[in-house]
C-alpha cells in the first residue's frame, strides 16, 4: 500500500511538472531530464513509469481528457436548452486554471509529431471529451426548434473556436471575467454580431 502511495505521488509531481512545460513550450524542445529536474524526481524514477516522452505525453493527454469530458458531461446534464447546456459546459471551462484549460489545446497544437496510432488516440480522446458532446447538444438544439437545420459537427467546431479566441491575450483585456466572456460566445454564437433591426427578413 505504501509502495502504491509513493508511486502515486511520484506519477502526480510528473504529470504536473510534464504539463506545466508542454504547454509553456513546444513538444519538441521539451525533454525528459527537464521534467525529472522540475518534478524533483530520478531520471530512473521517471523511465521506470514512462518508456518514452512520448508515452508521458500521451498519458497526461488521456488522462486530462478523460478528466475534462467527465466535468464537461456533468455540466452541460441533459435538461435545458441547448444554450443553458453551453453555458454550463463553458463556464465549467472557464473556471478551470488557466494551465489546465490551455492543457487540451496541445492535441492540436502537437498532434501532428507524433505516429498515426498515438495520434488517432488523442485525436479521438479530445474529440470524445469536447466537440462530439457540443455536436449531441446542437443536435438537440435542432430536434427541439432551438437551432436552424445545419451540420451539427461543423457548427460544434464553431462553437470550440470562438471559445478559444476569447481566451487570447486580447479578449482578456476586452473582458472583465469569465462570465463576459461566457455572454460573449453564446451572443455571438446564438444572436451573430448583426445589429437585430439590420438582420434581412425575407429577399
Amino acid at each position: 500500500m505504501a509502495t502504491q502511495l509513493r508511486a502515486n505521488e511520484t506519477i502526480a509531481r510528473v504529470f504536473n511538472a510534464a504539463a506545466s512545460l508542454f504547454v509553456d513550450e513546444t513538444y519538441a524542445v521539451v525533454t525528459m531530464d527537464r521534467v525529472a529536474v522540475k518534478a524533483g524526481v530520478t531520471k530512473g524514477a521517471l523511465y521506470h513509469h514512462f518508456s518514452s516522452k512520448e508515452a508521458l505525453y500521451e498519458a497526461i493527454l488521456l488522462k486530462d481528457l478523460a478528466e475534462k469530458g467527465d466535468l464537461f458531461r456533468a455540466a452541460a446534464g441533459e435538461k435545458g436548452t441547448a444554450r443553458e447546456r453551453l453555458r454550463r459546459l463553458t463556464s465549467a471551462y472557464f473556471k478551470l486554471p488557466q494551465a489546465k484549460r490551455e492543457c487540451i489545446t496541445l492535441v492540436r497544437r502537437d498532434a501532428h509529431v507524433f505516429e498515426p496510432a498515438t495520434r488517432a488516440r488523442l485525436v479521438r480522446a479530445y474529440q470524445a471529451a469536447l466537440p462530439e458532446l457540443i455536436q449531441s447538444i446542437l443536435t438537440d438544439g435542432m430536434a427541439h426548434d432551438e437551432l436552424a437545420p445545419a451540420d451539427a459537427r461543423l457548427l460544434s467546431w464553431d462553437f470550440v473556436a470562438l471559445v478559444e479566441v476569447s481566451l487570447s491575450p486580447h479578449a482578456g483585456r476586452v473582458f472583465p471575467g469569465p462570465v463576459a466572456k461566457v455572454d460573449h460566445v453564446l451572443q455571438l454564437f446564438f444572436d451573430g454580431a448583426a445589429v437585430a433591426s439590420s438582420i434581412p427578413t425575407g429577399p
